[in-house]
Formats: structure tokens, C-alpha cells, sequence
């Protein structure tokens, strides 16, 4: 009964994200619709494109999908500069993102409906798909500040190039971190610990953790900030910024999981949400540490 005890934490996640994002999607949408037409068309087709595949998919529900599409325009139009190409917005590390964790959910999955562990063939909800992304675009939304060909979502201080989306990055990689960990953990990683305590715990467990989930975790965290650094051409700074802070999240969310997940006190979309707002926050504290040394 603690899961339906604690919907209400699912259903925070959802109203704090889907709404901000959709205020921020119309917003931008009007802006290019006025200045630069073809940017709302390509992002609004694409970005329904990505939702109605995922469907198709069975990766989420029809609720789920849409979130993920306006997620997906809202980041879109958030990275967005003259000239415009598709390929050169956020929509490559969310392709990333979304991929990998298809695929890794695909892995083993007999094994993992043996064992009780495999996502609902029905796909992720809506609050799940908001506790993955939502907080990606949240981040984001105000990096628009100079649409039309000024310095976008970079921002200069003292000599140190400041890669601004390396936060939104930074929680897409933590987002697929997670979920690649946990499906490969399940199918390769052998009987896993808990982070505590080190301790042997069933497959599945919150706050469980294998060398062999934490190496493919790592991994899906280099390739979704590389796939964003390379899109949005942040280079190493937003590489390693991105990376960074994916896998701190990735700890991070599986000690929330070992303590106040397991003690009935945060259901599974809470602590991701909290756990891609991590590695967010551990971004912004690189960046800041890199601005003041570059000053001193």
C-alpha cells in the first residue's frame, strides 16, 4: 500500500514540470512562429514525431508519450539558434536518451519478468516521464536569452566559456544513467549490493547497485553528454561538466533509493526527479568552481 500511499509524490512531479513546460513551449513557440517559421514547424513535428514512436514503441503510455513530446519541443526550442538546424538542438541527447534506454529494457527481459523487475509492457506514465526529463527542461527554458544569433545558451565569464545547457545535460545523462544501470544490472550484474552497506540484496532492490549496472550507467552518461556536446558544439567543457554530474546523480539516486526509498518515505518518481535535479545542481557547483578559478 506505500506506493498508492505516496501517488501523491508522482503527481507533484507531473504538476511542476508539465505545466512549466508547456507555458514555456507555447511562449517559444509564438516567438519563432512570428520571427523564424520553419523552427516552430521542424520542432513541433519532430518533437510529436519522437512521441508518437515512443507509443508505437509500448516505451510509454498515450499520457506518457505526449509529456515526452512537449518535453521534448520545449528543449528543442530552448537550443535553438540562427542558423537553425534540428540536428543542433537538444533533440540529439534526448534521441540518446530515449534509445539507449529502449534498448536497455529490451535486454534480458525474460529474466527480468522472472524475477518480477521488468517495466510494464503498458510503457512509462506521464510522472514518470516527467521524473526522468521534465527537470532537463526546466533548466533549459531560460537559455533562450539571445534567439536571434547572440551567445545562445553560452555565457561568458572572465575567459572561461560557461556551457549553460551542461545543467539540462547533465540531467538527461543522469536520466539515462539510471535506467541503463538498473536494466543491465539486473540481466549481467549477478546478485547486486546495497550501496549502505554493501551487503548482497535481490536484483531490483532500491538502492541496489553491480559493478556491471554501474559501468553501463557510466557509459550511458558519456554517450548522451557526448551526443550533446557534440550537437550543440559545447566541446570538452560541456562534455565533462555533463558527465560529471550525470554520474553523481547516478549515486545519488541509488542513495536515496537505500534510505528514504526503502523506509516508505519517496516513491521512484521522486527520487528520480530528485536525482537528475542533482546532478543538475552538481553541473552549476563545476561550472562555478571553473568561473572562480579562472578569475583568481
Amino acid at each position: 500500500m506505500a506506493h498508492i500511499k505516496l501517488y501523491w509524490q508522482s503527481k507533484t512531479v507531473l504538476l511542476l514540470v508539465l505545466p512549466a513546460a508547456a507555458a514555456g513551449l507555447v511562449l517559444q513557440a509564438r516567438f519563432f512562429a512570428v520571427n523564424m517559421r520553419s523552427v516552430s514547424i521542424w520542432t513541433l513535428g519532430l518533437s510529436l514525431s519522437l512521441g508518437l514512436v515512443v507509443y508505437q514503441w509500448r516505451a510509454a503510455t498515450p499520457g506518457g508519450a505526449f509529456t515526452g513530446a512537449v518535453i521534448a519541443a520545449s528543449l528543442m526550442f530552448s537550443t535553438a539558434l540562427v542558423p537553425y538546424h534540428p540536428w543542433q538542438t537538444a533533440l540529439v541527447p534526448l534521441l540518446a536518451v530515449v534509445v539507449l534506454s529502449h534498448l536497455a529494457t529490451r535486454v534480458g527481459r525474460g529474466k527480468k519478468e522472472r524475477l518480477g523487475t521488468a517495466e510494464r509492457r503498458g510503457g512509462r506514465s506521464a510522472s514518470q516521464v516527467a521524473a526522468n526529463l521534465g527537470l532537463a527542461a526546466l533548466v533549459s527554458q531560460d537559455l533562450t536569452q539571445d534567439w536571434l544569433g547572440g551567445t545562445g545558451w553560452f555565457a561568458t565569464t572572465g575567459t572561461v566559456p560557461m556551457p549553460l545547457f551542461a545543467l539540462g545535460l547533465a540531467a538527461l545523462a543522469e536520466a539515462a544513467a539510471d535506467t541503463v544501470s538498473s536494466e543491465i544490472g539486473q540481466v549481467l550484474g549477478g546478485r547486486p549490493r546495497m550501496l549502505t552497506s554493501l551487503r548482497k540484496v535481490d536484483a531490483g532492490a532500491d538502492g541496489a547497485i553491480s559493478l556491471a549496472g554501474t559501468l553501463a550507467g557510466v557509459l550511458a552518461a558519456a554517450a548522451v553528454a557526448g551526443a550533446g556536446a557534440w550537437a550543440l558544439q559545447g566541446g570538452p567543457a560541456m562534455l565533462w561538466v555533463s558527465w560529471a554530474g550525470g554520474v553523481f546523480g547516478l549515486f545519488f539516486d541509488s542513495l536515496l533509493g537505500a534510505t528514504l526509498e526503502r523506509r516508505g518515505w519517496l516513491n521512484n518518481d521522486a527520487v528520480n526527479f530528485l536525482s537528475t535535479s542533482s546532478a543538475a545542481v552538481f553541473a552549476a557547483v563545476e561550472l562555478i568552481v571553473a568561473s572562480h578559478h579562472s578569475l583568481v
